[in-house]
């Protein structure tokens, strides 16, 4: 797909994040847009911001998760724009928390959106896409799709779920020719809310030498680096060039020439570098320390 102008673009998570880039800078280029979002007064800023685009654009409330509100919107938007040429499975959450100290619900929580929303989103619209003759699918995986760290589990098992799952369906439409295809995206840290409003359960201070929020804090301020916007530019360019993976940002391209180099003994250069991290994570004041800062 060479251009977006009068294409039909549907983009779930557009409410803020890499989602709501991904649509002000596709109504840019002529693309009308069908958007989506759990936060609907999210969704309506978004959609304010396109005001003055020119493009037609239409919103729902969708959770992802909810394999039939997505048909619903898929088929809805269908209709309304007469056709759809790309979706793009953006929304997702994050996780964090050991193995051992994780519950089920948290995995299912996890895997219901960042995995099944995927899934949900790609059966519901794969067929709309074949019916306009020019499609695309994109997934965001995640560079935790192609390494794994201590206390990411459950994160790392959706976005490599998502990472096979989309490779799979792109080479079945490689073999069906049908003027369909699909890109998996992997970004590093980008400044969006999923790290904010992550789900982080105590048993990581175990693995960061500090407790949830400080750890949270830290993540946040030290490798959140890539803009939104620099993201959505990078995602529309391997689209354009029907790049099978997407890598975005300096840590995504570090990551992929690690595991290039050393795809098992990667884990141990982790493991040690975690422990590390954790040994000289800062540690909370004591009362005492506390009172004589202060005087």
């Amino acid at each position: 797909m060479k251009s977006f102008e009068n294409k039909v673009a549907a983009i779930t998570g557009a409410g803020s994040g890499i989602g709501r880039a991904l649509a002000v800078e596709l109504g840019r280029q002529g693309c009308h847009l069908a958007l989506a979002d759990v936060n609907a007064a999210a969704l309506e800023e978004t959609r304010q911001l396109l005001a003055s685009s020119g493009v037609r654009v239409s919103t729902a409330v969708v959770d992802v998760a909810d394999r039939e509100q997505v048909q619903a919107w898929a088929d809805k938007a269908a209709s309304e724009h007469g056709r759809v040429n790309l979706i793009f499975n953006n929304a997702g959450v994050a996780h964090a928390g050991t193995v051992e100290g994780s519950d089920y619900s948290e995995y299912e929580w996890i895997m219901n959106i960042n995995f099944w929303g995927v899934v949900n989103g790609t059966k519901a619209f794969l067929p709309h896409l074949k019916a306009s003759g020019n499609g695309h699918v994109v997934n965001v995986s995640s560079v935790f799709g192609l390494f794994a760290q201590p206390g990411m589990s459950a994160y790392n098992a959706t976005k490599y779920a998502v990472r096979g799952f989309t490779e799979s369906l792109r080479q079945e439409l490689d073999m069906e020719d049908s003027g369909v295809s699909a890109s998996c995206v992997h970004p590093g840290g980008i400044r969006t809310n999923i790290a904010k409003t992550a789900r982080m359960n105590e048993s990581m201070a175990k693995v960061t030498g500090q407790a949830a929020d400080k750890a949270r804090q830290q993540f946040n301020d030290q490798l959140l680096r890539t803009t939104p916007e620099k993201a959505a530019q990078v995602i529309l360019r391997g689209v354009q060039r029907d790049s099978r993976r997407i890598l975005i940002g300096a840590d995504a391209h570090a990551i992929d020439v690690m595991l290039r180099l050393a795809p098992v003994l990667y884990q141990r250069v982790v493991t040690a570098s975690m422990r590390l991290a954790a040994r000289f994570a800062p540690r909370p004041k004591s009362p005492q320390g506390a009172r004589e800062a202060s005087e």
